[in-house]
């Protein structure tokens, strides 16, 4: 719990406290002055509650994170695994997407690059 969450309502009780006497004593100022600090108390509660939760997210981020980082290598391990035993499974068909996947890379590089058309063509 965040200690601006403690002093926000410790802030908002004061008010509603020094409202209630103003209310009492039937001085308008001192109602004011309680309103004033109850609404200060709330936005500080609740600055503190923001600030809970964006540490609360983060430290659930980094968790997420941290276990990520920890499964990688068994993920990666697994995939490739999975991956030759579909090939050795059916040999043909890898080398043909293999085949396939070379043939549209080359053609991707070796297209010339296009040109852009003139902007200004001049009539004489």
């Amino acid at each position: 719990m965040d200690k601006d969450r403690i002093v926000g309502s410790a802030k908002e009780f004061a008010g509603r406290a020094e409202g209630a006497v103003g209310d009492l004593a039937g001085d308008a100022q001192t109602q004011a002055s309680g309103k004033a600090r109850e609404a200060a108390g709330t936005v500080q509660n609740l600055y503190g509650q923001a600030k809970d939760a964006v540490r609360d997210a983060t430290d659930t981020a980094a968790s997420y994170a941290k276990d990520a980082y920890d499964n990688s290598g068994e993920t990666f391990r697994d995939g490739t695994q999975a991956i030759s035993k579909k090939v050795q499974d059916n040999p043909l068909g890898s080398l043909l997407i293999a085949g396939g996947i070379g043939f549209a890379l080359a053609l991707l590089m070796s297209r010339p690059a296009r040109r852009p058309p003139p902007r200004w063509r001049y009539y004489g």
